[in-house]
Order: C-alpha cells, then structure tokens, then sequence
C-alpha cells in the first residue's frame, strides 16, 4: 500500500486482455494504482483466464499492493453472425434479414444470422432493433417464423458479431446461460473475489447466480450489471439481492436512450449507496485512450462527474485490455478521480440514513464512527476487523478520512479494495493486549506517512477478536509520541 494511491479515495477497474499480459505492462498498471483487475468471460478460455489471476496475484505481492479479481459473465449472446465480407454498408430504406437458421458466416447486405434464437418471439412489427452500440437502426417490417424483416432506419458500416438491443427494452434471454454456469465454476475454482452477471433483469436472476457461486465453493461478492430496462424497473430489488451495481452505460444507453443516461447513473448510484451496497460505473469512460496518449476533456468530465455522485469505482474495458497505452489510461483515470475528490471533503455533512433504524450492533458502530469523524478533528479511522462488513457501512458515508481496514484474512484485503475511501492493511487482529494493538497500529500508520504523532484516529473493533460481524466499540485515541511507538514496535 503505497501512500500516494491510498489517499484516492475512488477505486479503478481494469479490464485485463492482450496488451496487459507482458509482467512489464501490468507491473506498471498495479504501481499506477489498479484496485481491481477485471476478467471477461467473453474473451479467452478459462486456461487464459487462470494465468491472468496468477499473474495479477504474483505481481501485486512483487509490488506490495492488493488487488482484487472480477470475473465477468458473458450472459446471452445478443449478437449477429459474420459477414462473408468482414463487412457491410446498410443503407436507410434497405430491407435487411435476420434469420437464425442461416449460416454464421454467411451474411451479407440482405441478411445476416443471428445468435439469439427466439428473437421473433420478442418483437412485432414496429418495433426498432439497434445494433452496434445504436449506431445502427432497424424497423421490424414483418415476421415469418424464426425470421424477422426489417428496414433500415439509420445505415452505415456494420460489421461481424455486432450486439442486438431492442429499444425500450423487452428481449426475454435469461440472464445466466449454459456457458455462464461452467464459468462460475470457473469462478470459485479460481477464487475470484467478485462476479458479475451480465444482463440482469431481476433480483432472481442474482440469487440464482449466488446459489450456484456458493454450491460450487465461491466465497466471492456478486456485483448485477444494469445494462437492461427490466433492470431499471426493478432496481430496488436488484440492489438488495447484490453486493455491488455496475452502471453498464453502453447497453443501457441503448436501450433506454442517451439523453437520460446521466440522470439515470446518478440515481443508480445513490440508491446503490442508500442501500448500503458497491457502486460501479462503466462504459468508454476513457475510450479515446485505446489509441491516444491523453483523454479528451468530456471524458475527464464523465469520469469526474461520477466520481463526484459517489461512485465507488471507475471502470476501464478495451482502454486497458487492447488498447497502446493501459498504464497511462490508470495513471490518467487515477489523476482525474484525485482532482475530482478535492471538490469533495469533510465539510459536506451526510445526512446518509439519520432517519433509520439500524438491524445490526456492527452497523450502528460504523454509523456512529462516521458521525464522529466528520464532526471531530479525525485523522484516520482504523477497523478492526474479520469480514470487512463494518468498513463497507463505513463507505456509504461522504468524507475525505481515510478507512483502514486492519485484517488477517486475506481475501477480506481484496474484498474492501473495491470500497470507496477504505484501505486493506495486513494485521493479525487477535492480539488480546489492547494498548500494544494501539500502538502497533499507530506505529504503522506513522511509517508509511499517514499519520503523525498527537493525531486523533478512530478504532473499532470487537470484544472477540476474529470474529466476523462481532464489531461493537469505538474508542478515540491521539497517536502516541514517536519515541512510545518505537519502542513498542520494538519489543515486538
């Protein structure tokens, strides 16, 4: 944990692909400050998929920073086939096929195959189908069994394995395939701390993903990506079945339109954090920086404009995973959330669930830490604990304190790499003398600059150290004179 990356507050996500595989390239990604490296199912076997997760486990410990893994579900294959070409030009008024039974790889400009065999179930006449992130647009004109006519709305170049969105949503593909449970599989087997299911359109979908995570050994959170309308119709739900909500911008701004996309983030994402659960922004965030060496001025603004709504995390897709320059896109991501975070301090004082009534001895600690912090002179807050369920409550609150989380297990480090604001530090907590846990602590903190001597910090912690939900105190402390905390550390 190196101090200039701690003190962000807003954690990245990067997506890992060719250009991340040389030690040297994701090296420097980890030392420029990745949080989270995410793994896509929908490219590269599960063998690849494996030597990636080593090696950001191998690195990381090279590095001496945590890093935790997202596995990402593929979901239904919403796309068209091949062209015999590679390519097409569709021109508006053009009729155009899509029909299931035709051969992949043999489309051209009157039809293509499609992957998703019941869409003529899913549509009538009228409707408007985009392909190729709504770059492209068709008008169903008629259906003949499994075969759908359409004609062209907006034309243009389009191209092999194109996505498939149905304006205003409405296409019943279940959320988890054949293919997604093999690949949980995949998932536990590996350890993966975090797993998204793609296309989500109900809270069913996410215990059904969680059951089979669990009944194949996963110890993993589940994060459901909002890419569908159904999603956003029964957001409320969803949020209370996952761990975490990921704003996936690119089929969601398609199916449900871009003009509302920056209204319907914001209130994801705050009904995300009222809920007490991870929020994840995506999609082309820096999508410039595939190719260039600097993003562009609307993309620091989309990046800091979420950062500011209070989004745990950034996420970074084919920027980092095929693009010229993945270490400059976390550096350039890490810089932005960095400026975007001065705007935001101590100052703003939460008003973040004042009106409920806690469930649990745990969360009523971490509420009343926060309270404390952000009206007391507060330099850090150190939790104690096992699972890391106290420093997550933590995190829904605004503030600019930093919160460490001291903890022996090891994938509880991962797991609060993804919280907002909090920081794992490997510590064994089950030490039974109180004044040396103080010390030690304060000792730490000092060597690595974050805190000084006469500071005021926050503990928490249990009365059985090592048991996971068993936070029930706090207890405010000034960091001990230098000479005091060289002195413990040194008859460790």
């Amino acid at each position: 944990m190196a101090g200039k990356v701690a003190l962000r507050r807003t954690k990245i996500i990067a997506t890992l692909g060719p250009a991340t595989d040389d030690d040297a390239v994701l090296r420097r990604m980890i030392e420029n400050g990745l949080d989270v490296a995410r793994l896509n199912f929908s490219h590269g076997s599960g063998e690849i998929l494996e030597q990636r997760s080593q090696q950001v486990a191998r690195l990381a410990a090279e590095v001496g920073r945590t890093v935790a893994i997202l596995g990402d579900l593929q979901g239904p294959k919403i796309r068209i086939g091949s062209f015999v070409d590679g390519k097409i030009m569709l021109a508006e008024g053009a009729p155009f096929l899509l029909d299931p039974d035709m051969d992949e790889e043999a489309g051209t400009a009157e039809g293509v195959s499609i992957a998703y065999k019941t869409l003529a179930d899913d549509v009538e006449p009228g409707d408007t189908l985009l392909l190729d992130d709504g770059q492209i647009a068709l008008t169903v004109a008629s259906i003949d069994g499994n075969r759908v006519s359409t004609t062209v709305l907006t034309g243009g170049a389009l191209s092999n394995k194109k996505g498939i969105n149905l304006q205003g949503g409405g296409l019943s593909a279940p959320a988890l395939t054949r293919k997604d449970e093999a690949d949980i599989q995949t998932a536990a087997d590996l350890n993966f701390d975090y797993l998204a299911v793609s296309f989500v359109r109900s809270a069913t979908d996410i215990r059904q993903a969680r059951a089979l995570f669990e009944s194949a050994g996963g110890h993993g959170r589940i994060v459901a990506k909002i890419e569908r309308t159904e999603a956003v119709d029964n957001i409320e739900s969803i949020i209370e079945a996952s761990d975490a909500i990921m704003v996936a911008r690119g089929d969601l701004g398609v199916e449900m339109g871009y003009a509302g996309l920056t209204g319907l983030q914001k209130r994801i994402i705050r009904s995300t954090r009222y809920g007490n659960k991870i929020a994840i922004t995506a999609t082309q965030m820096m999508e410039s920086m595939i190719a260039s060496p600097l993003p562009t001025r609307a993309e620091v603004s989309d990046v800091a404009n979420a950062v500011m709504d209070g989004t745990d995390a950034v996420m970074l897709s084919a920027e980092t995973a095929v693009g010229k320059h993945p270490a400059t896109v976390i550096e350039a991501m890490a810089e932005v959330c960095l400026g975007a975070e001065k705007y935001q301090t101590h100052r703003y004082r939460a008003s973040h669930r004042m009106d409920d009534t806690f469930q649990h001895v745990d969360e009523a600690i971490a509420m009343a830490t926060m309270y404390t912090a952000n009206h007391l002179n507060v330099r850090a807050i150190i939790a104690l604990t096992e699972s890391g369920t106290t420093t997550q409550w933590m995190s829904r609150i605004r503030s600019d304190i930093p919160i460490f989380a001291f903890t022996r297990n090891e994938r509880t480090s991962r797991r609060v790499t993804l919280y907002r604001g909090v920081y794992p530090v490997a510590f064994d907590i089950t030490q039974t003398n109180s004044v040396r846990v103080y010390n030690d602590v304060c000792a730490l903190l000092f060597e690595l600059g974050l805190v000084d001597p006469g500071d005021r910090v926050i503990f928490t912690k249990g009365d059985l150290s090592g048991v996971a939900g068993g936070t029930n105190a706090m207890k405010i402390i000034s960091v001990p004179d230098a000479e005091i905390m060289q002195a413990a550390r040194a008859a460790d």
